[in-house]
């Protein structure tokens, strides 16, 4: 899992919440709005596990979305253990990375967004 910065067409700024599953490389969902607090992120965890099931492991970065109290004890919660990379080391979480880079420049950098509001 990871997290994207970019802009919309109006200079409004969002972020993307990226699920990839390591193990077959699949993306398991993205999440965009102007904000992705905690209570979100594991609010869209828990629909993703609706349908993937709840993972064993989880590979995080050090961002203060994954290092908080409320993170941590929904991991707990669900029997999750929590996989931190290194500080400095996005080469741990290879795949997100590559991932990330692929849906910028084939998704983010190619298309215009003028909302975020669903059609």
């Amino acid at each position: 899992m990871d997290l994207i910065r970019d802009s919309s067409r109006h200079q409004r700024r969002f972020r993307t919440f990226n699920v990839i599953d390591d193990f077959n490389r699949e993306a398991l969902g993205i999440d965009m709005a102007v904000s992705l607090p905690v209570g979100r992120v594991t609010r869209y965890l828990d629909k993703l596990a609706e349908y993937h099931g709840y993972p064993l492991t989880i590979r995080v970065d050090n961002g203060p979305e994954f290092t908080g109290k409320t993170f941590i004890d929904w991991a707990k919660s669900h029997g999750i253990t929590l996989d931190d990379i290194q500080l400095g080391s996005p080469y741990q979480n290879g795949y997100i990375e590559r991932f990330n880079r692929t849906y910028r420049t084939e998704v983010l950098d190619r298309y215009l967004f003028n909302n975020l509001g669903k059609k």
